[in-house]
């Protein structure tokens, strides 16, 4: 679905943060949202954490670094990263042209997803949450 003309793509969960998480299995693919890209403009560097280090949910992991701004990245669920998107050390830009294929960031054995899943939004959820932002 399209939303102010920003991409909020159905089977997604979401955070008010604007990060989105895509589960396969027991692993959630996490990324920022279309219109965390759009807002960020250009996109320059992505820090994102080690490999098996913990995360918990709505924590701080990494940063994305644009022309206009150093943003946080947070968790949307508890676990253990068990990969990250290592072409984005050479391509940042990845996140701004393809922020929910080539430009997601890492991926998360997640802990405990069923009872945080109340803490994310629904992909209608979140376009309710993004037609209230001014």
């Amino acid at each position: 679905m399209k939303i102010k003309n920003y991409d909020v793509p159905e089977g997604l969960l979401y955070t008010k943060e604007h990060e989105w998480a895509k589960i396969q299995g027991q692993v959630a693919i996490v990324g920022i949202t279309d219109y965390a890209a759009k807002t960020l403009n250009d996109i320059v560097y992505v820090s994102l954490p080690s490999i098996r280090q913990e995360l918990q949910q709505h924590a701080a992991f990494g940063t994305v670094e644009s022309i206009k701004a150093v943003s946080e990245l947070y968790s949307p669920c508890s676990g253990t990263v068990s990969k990250t998107n290592s072409t984005l050390g050479s391509h940042p830009e990845l996140v701004n042209q393809s922020p929910y294929d080539n430009g997601w960031l890492l991926e998360i054995s997640f802990k405990n997803l069923e009872a945080e899943k109340k803490n994310l939004l629904t992909a209608a959820e979140y376009a309710k949450y993004l037609e209230s932002l001014k």
